[in-house]
């Protein structure tokens, strides 16, 4: 645990010392956000921040291949090897993005073939669950290779989505980052796996990476992660939670829950980022049924609606870290639990009980 937290230190204070000169070189080449219609900030900031998020990375995995307990993951692995080189290629494809604004359909194909290079250099779906014997099932590559592709893709634009009000997506990428290193550190631990596994090591080092930027994107932000940071850490989250799907033999689970041994792990990552999933789906139907692109911008995401019902910035930012952290960690609860379905209940209840509310006052202040 002592290296995790080297690693996750080391990361953060890369992130937080490299964050200036990421904003002096954006503001160098003109990387400036001006002032739109459905933009929260009044003033033109600079992005650029996944430049020092990468900073943050490259330190975080090159510690810890110095470390005698987590360099194992290096020697035995090729999950960091393979997260160090798709996620320079999508941290560079959001700098172009950030400096000259892509069109939707070049950054998706820049997000598949990184993506695509992550999965096919090693991080891949491995298993796959039989629900009448509850056993483990290997997966071929013709079905891990596009569906571990598919989540990547899925969780970077989640990612994407959700990085509209400042401290946001980092916070949020944080506390999902540390409910999955906490799953996979106490499987680990119940299974009797060697604790040294590239599912908790790359959760770490997202957790700082996140960290070390939040106190220079916190609002006011004096530097926007923009697409470059957006991107990578949503990239960096999938490949921690597909990482914990291959870490985790499923039919052998042997943790306290004993009622779903197979599915309770298996809903962990989908529960951890339940918000930026649940932003990302809201906002295709919403624009889609307005006959619009998926991905054209709107003000109608869940922290621009409470902005809209009179929460100040701060608060909404934290009414979401709230709800990542309610969902998150309570998912990762239910999966050590020996009775898992109240806490997901009320786990889910709680949160549903929350959104509904949310989107009543919305309704209610949009018809004052």
């Amino acid at each position: 645990m002592r290296e995790y937290l080297l690693v996750f230190v080391v990361s953060a204070a890369v992130t937080f010392l490299a964050t200036p000169l990421a904003r002096a070189f954006a503001m160098r080449i003109g990387a400036v956000a001006g002032v739109r219609d459905r933009d929260v900030h009044m003033i033109p900031t600079p992005r650029l921040g996944g430049l020092a998020m990468l900073a943050g990375l490259y330190a975080g995995l090159e510690v810890a291949d110095r470390l005698p307990f987590l360099s194992v993951v290096s020697q035995d692995w090729s999950e960091t090897r393979a997260v160090l080189i798709a996620g320079t290629l999508i941290c560079l494809l959001g700098v172009t993005d950030d400096r000259w604004e892509l069109d939707s359909l070049t950054k998706l194909a820049g997000q598949v073939a990184a993506a695509g290079i992550m999965v096919l250099l090693g991080v891949q779906w491995s298993f796959a669950i039989d629900r009448d014997s509850e056993t483990t099932l290997s997966l071929g590559s013709e079905t891990a290779v596009p569906l571990s592709i598919l989540a990547t893709v899925l969780l970077i634009n989640a990612m994407n989505f959700i990085d509209g009000l400042d401290g946001l997506a980092a916070g949020v990428a944080a506390i999902a980052s540390l409910a999955t290193f906490y799953f996979a550190y106490e499987i680990a631990v119940i299974d009797g796996f060697y604790r040294a596994s590239p599912a908790a090591l790359l959760a770490a080092v997202t957790a700082g990476v996140c960290v070390g930027f939040l106190p220079h994107n916190f609002n006011p932000a004096r530097l926007f992660m923009g697409d470059s940071g957006s991107m990578l850490i949503g990239l960096l989250s999938a490949a921690s939670m597909i990482s914990v799907t291959g870490q985790v033999a499923y039919g052998g689970y042997a943790g306290p829950s004993r009622s779903y041994p197979s599915l309770i792990p298996l809903a962990i990552p989908l529960a951890v980022l339940a918000v930026p999933f649940l932003d990302l789906g809201l906002a295709v139907i919403r624009r889609t049924r307005a006959g619009r692109s998926p991905f054209a911008a709107d003000k109608m995401h869940l922290h621009h609606r409470m902005l809209e019902i009179g929460n100040s910035h701060v608060r909404a930012v934290l009414f979401m870290y709230f709800w990542a952290a309610l969902v998150g960690f309570g998912g990762v609860a239910a999966s050590f639990s020996a009775s898992p379905l109240p806490i997901l209940v009320a786990t889910v209840g709680v949160g549903l009980a929350a959104l509904l509310a949310l989107l009543v006052r919305t309704q209610k202040s949009a018809r004052a």
